[in-house]
């Protein structure tokens, strides 16, 4: 549901991209939970994010993030039951994070132009299919399915900066609520007479043209207080809550939740009404919802007071017996373990003298295939234009620091050499070392 970050540049002309970045010679194929996937010039996923697939954060049994996730499951369960008595919100946390582009874009409305889909910000394993950039690609498989209410969760992939609350692997969880018209309308006197659509409407920035506006309204009253009692839960009862008009291109109106913690604001969330094309699409035309999505690292972070989001992916027992509870709800707070101390490593280098175009996400995800989790945060120190040339260089700053132990000079020093060899070999930029 989430579509993070502002749009970036447009990505560089293919065939530069092609000339410093096309499968390995002889690679015909990607070997992916099972399945063979073939490879063309879009394909940009590493061996060490492939390495993440199947870990499933999520479902494992205490960890943080399973923590947080059955406890948002728990309290959709108790609040909302069908009258069946049973939960009236299904739950799903296992669906495959290979998807097609067109689940993860055109389902969702996104335009072919819009910077969410842009080669370098995702993992493509080849034109055609992808890593999910957001739960949200399965949104109208399960709406197809005859869903009116369900909480989704999985892992996402999204190429991103290096530091200690951005990881190329992430969770999210979202939500989704269906209503007919005699659903929607029960209850509110002359409820009867109240209508889902209308004919001849107009977009507003308060509601789409199909829609009515006492719908609308209802459904935005719906949505903020289911979502309002939700962070209650979470955050604490009087937890102070505001909602910032925003856009996603799947629901209009669209909001961001903020929630004032710790004495300052603080997004949450993103949610608003669906788009009647994508229920129209997906075989619901004659009903109307909301939707609303989350990072479970982000409000892990801080309702666990956890620091750094590689802590995540830790093995370390000292770690993960913190989150040992007996009750989802109860309080955890993380106590830190040791602070391996730091190690720096700068690194300087022209751009491509023949007018290529370099994007940092390039050098992020090339620093992220050679050390993995060892950088900690990547920081770009100078940006420096030749006055006579007109050539541009620059210069990062590599932190590098393990969660688990001391690093050595000799071990960093090794993965820095091979960093300053590949970044000009396959990035075609020239090193200033």
């Amino acid at each position: 549901m989430i579509l993070r970050g502002p749009p970036r540049p447009p990505w560089p002309h293919l065939a530069a991209w092609r000339r410093r970045s096309s499968p390995p010679p002889g690679r015909e194929g990607l070997r992916v939970l099972g399945r063979v996937y073939p490879c063309d010039d879009f394909t940009n996923v590493t061996p060490k994010i492939l390495a993440k697939l199947g870990r499933e954060l999520h479902n494992q049994r205490y960890h943080p993030l399973w923590l947080l996730k059955e406890r948002i499951k728990t309290h959709f369960y108790s609040a909302y039951t069908a009258r069946s008595g049973n939960p009236l919100f299904s739950a799903h946390d296992n669906l495959s994070p290979v998807v097609t582009a067109e689940q993860n874009f055109d389902s969702l409305l996104i335009p072919s132009g819009h910077p969410s889909r842009k080669r370098g910000d995702n993992y493509y394993l080849n034109r055609n299919t992808m890593l999910r950039s957001h739960t949200s690609a399965h949104q109208r498989e399960l709406v197809s399915g005859g869903l009116d209410a369900f909480l989704l969760a999985g892992d996402v992939y999204r190429r991103d900066e290096i530091d200690a609350s951005h990881y190329p692997v992430f969770h999210q969880m979202e939500g989704v609520r269906l209503f007919s018209e005699h659903q929607l309308f029960s209850g509110i006197a002359n409820g009867q007479d109240l209508r889902l659509f209308e004919e001849s409407g107009r977009r507003t920035p308060q509601k789409q043209q199909v829609h009515s506006l006492e719908a609308v309204k209802l459904l935005e009253s719906h949505l903020k207080g289911t979502l309002s009692a939700l962070v209650g839960d979470l955050f604490g009862e009087g937890a102070e809550v505001r909602w910032l008009e925003c856009y996603f291109p799947f629901t209009h109106p669209s909001f961001e939740m903020e929630v004032r913690y710790n004495g300052d604001w603080m997004e949450v969330l993103g949610c608003g009404i669906m788009e009647q094309q994508l229920l129209n699409s997906a075989g619901a035309p004659d009903k109307v919802g909301w939707a609303f999505g989350l990072g479970l690292e982000r409000l892990a972070m801080v309702l666990y007071d956890i620091p750094d989001i590689r802590l995540f992916w830790s093995q370390d027992e000292r770690f993960l017996k913190q989150f040992r509870v007996d009750d989802v709800r109860r309080r955890v707070r993380f106590q830190a373990l040791s602070k391996y101390p730091p190690l720096r490593n700068d690194i300087s280098f022209w751009l491509p003298a023949d007018g290529a175009a370099f994007h940092t996400n390039d050098f992020y995800e090339l620093v992220r295939a050679v050390a993995g989790d060892l950088v900690e945060e990547v920081t770009l120190l100078d940006d420096f234009t030749h006055p006579t040339s007109g050539r541009r260089s620059l210069c990062f700053c590599l932190l590098y620091r393990h969660t688990e132990r001391t690093l050595s000079r000799r071990e960093v020093r090794q993965v820095h050499g091979e960093i300053q060899r590949r970044v000009q070999t396959q990035l075609g930029v020239e090193g200033r070392y």
